[in-house]
């Protein structure tokens, strides 16, 4: 990614759970149909995709469970915090996506919502629900490398 790119994303929030919780494998970009209130409560940064998910319905992709806040300014007209959004994919993508979520254990998981060149957009990524013993694997993984990185910060002082 040049420079260029890097600073024409503005990132809004991230799924921080979904990387501990699930098996991550292709990742899609997304972008988002949204109300100007949803628009403006993303770029004050209001959001949360704890508990969001996605679903490819009847040839379309929707976004379920993202909350963003309502927009504190808005007079009237203001959206539903948890109202589904649909997510704009290409047709390949979506025969794709749609083919691969029916298979047994696979989800369409949000991984973060970000502003690139001024549109909204959403990582998302198929997935598979990880098991106890993968989570605990990993975690073990993790202090190993903690562990090796310590002792050779301690072997160079």
């Amino acid at each position: 990614m040049s420079k260029k790119e890097k600073e024409s994303v503005k990132i809004i929030c991230q799924n921080k759970k979904a990387r501990r919780e699930y098996e991550l494998m292709d990742r899609y970009e997304a972008g988002l149909v949204l109300t100007g209130t949803e628009v403006k409560s993303l770029r004050l940064g209001k959001a949360n995709l704890t508990d969001a998910y996605a679903r490819v319905v009847g040839g379309e992709a929707w976004l379920l469970n993202a909350h963003i806040s309502p927009y504190p300014w808005a007079y009237f007209g203001n959206h539903d915090p948890l109202r589904k959004r649909k997510l704009l994919l290409r047709r390949q993508e979506l025969k794709r996506l749609y083919g691969l979520v029916q298979e047994r254990g696979h989800s369409l998981i949000p991984l973060k919502l970000y502003f690139k060149d001024g549109l909204a957009k959403a990582e998302l990524a198929l997935a598979r629900g990880k098991k106890t013993h993968d989570k605990r694997q990993a975690l073990k993984e993790a202090d190993a490398k903690r562990e090796m990185a310590r002792a050779l910060r301690e072997s160079r002082k």
